[in-house]
Order: structure tokens, then C-alpha cells, then sequence
């Protein structure tokens, strides 16, 4: 297995890829310090995961996101950032990461969202979507408008559900969830 671990400081690069080997003994990880590199390394090496600093030399943020969610749409994508204010988490996921992961935060954690974006989850920090949490259990929106159901898909994102269990839990298929999931990226 492959993987990449992309971030143009090279302490945080090689801490990120230590994390990487403790989950996968076996994968590959590869390292790349810019955009570009982090591209070649996907067509060649064909990466499962790339866990990706939002700003890196030549990414131009949520742009370099969508380049390799558009040209590698199979490839599970967790961005590792400092910058982990709700918008920024909320714009990384639309962009098409599976994850996003606090630089701040254990590298436990970063192993428990790892798992669990490779059994096809999304990792999303609990506050991230707390103002909207907040919003939606006061009977606001914050002009974000939810149907009940994409609610109950929320508030289970919220506690970190794989979608395969918020399928079950709410007697849905898992295309369904994803389906809910992307209508709640789009409000928010």
C-alpha cells in the first residue's frame, strides 16, 4: 500500500509520516515538500492516502484540492492543517478532502481518523461543526437549511460515525449518507 504525506515543513512532514508507518507497517510512505511533487508521486505511485498540508509552495489552497479530487478521484484525501477554524474545515471538506486534522491534535487521533477514512468514513474534528450543531439544536440555521434527516446524518458526523454505521443506526444505505453528506457540505 501507498501512501503520501505532503507538508513543506519537514519536521511536521516526518512526524506525520511516522504516525503513517505505526498505522500501516507495511505501506509505503512517501514524502513530498510542495504541490507539484505531491502530484507526480499520485501518478506515479498511485497512492491510497495522502494526508496534505492546506498550504503548501505551489497548492494555492482549496484550488490544489480540487485539482487532485477532480484528476484523483478515488484517493482518500485528509488535509492536516494549523489553520482549523470552522469555515476553513468546512471549505477543505467541499474541496473534496475525506478528513481534516488539527496539527495541534495526538497523533492517536490522527491514527483513529486515518482508520477511519480508509473504511470510507470522513474525519471532521467535533468543533469544527459546533456552531452549527449549536444552531440547528436552538431552532436557528444560521441561514444553513438542513432537512431532519441531514440532521441526524450530522449530529452522527458530529460524535466521528463511519457512514457505514449512520447507514445502519438510521436504516439507510451507505450511497445514502453520502448523498446526505454531500447536501450538508453544500449548505454549510
Amino acid at each position: 500500500m501507498n501512501l503520501l504525506v505532503a507538508d513543506d515543513h519537514p519536521l511536521v512532514r516526518d512526524a506525520l509520516a511516522r504516525t503513517l508507518r505505526r498505522i500501516e507497517p507495511d505501506a509505503d510512505v512517501h514524502e513530498a515538500s510542495d504541490f507539484a511533487t505531491a502530484q507526480t508521486i499520485c501518478e506515479t505511485l498511485g497512492p491510497v492516502l495522502a494526508l496534505l498540508d492546506l498550504n503548501m509552495p505551489d497548492m494555492n489552497g482549496l484550488d490544489g484540492l480540487r485539482t487532485l479530487r477532480r484528476r484523483f478521484p478515488n484517493l482518500f484525501m485528509i488535509v492536516a492543517s494549523g489553520q482549523q477554524d470552522p469555515p476553513t474545515i468546512r471549505a477543505v471538506l467541499a474541496a473534496g478532502a475525506n478528513g481534516f486534522f488539527p496539527k495541534s491534535s495526538e497523533s492517536d487521533l490522527l491514527m483513529q481518523a486515518v482508520r477511519l477514512v480508509l473504511a470510507g468514513g470522513s474525519y471532521v474534528p467535533m468543533d469544527a461543526l459546533a456552531d452549527v450543531d449549536t444552531a440547528s439544536r436552538a431552532g436557528t440555521t444560521n441561514s444553513v437549511a438542513l432537512t431532519p434527516r441531514q440532521l441526524d446524518v450530522l449530529q452522527r458526523l458530529l460524535r466521528g460515525s463511519p457512514n457505514k454505521t449512520i447507514a445502519r443506526e438510521l436504516n439507510l444505505t451507505e450511497g445514502t449518507v453520502k448523498i446526505h453528506i454531500a447536501a450538508i457540505l453544500r449548505a454549510l
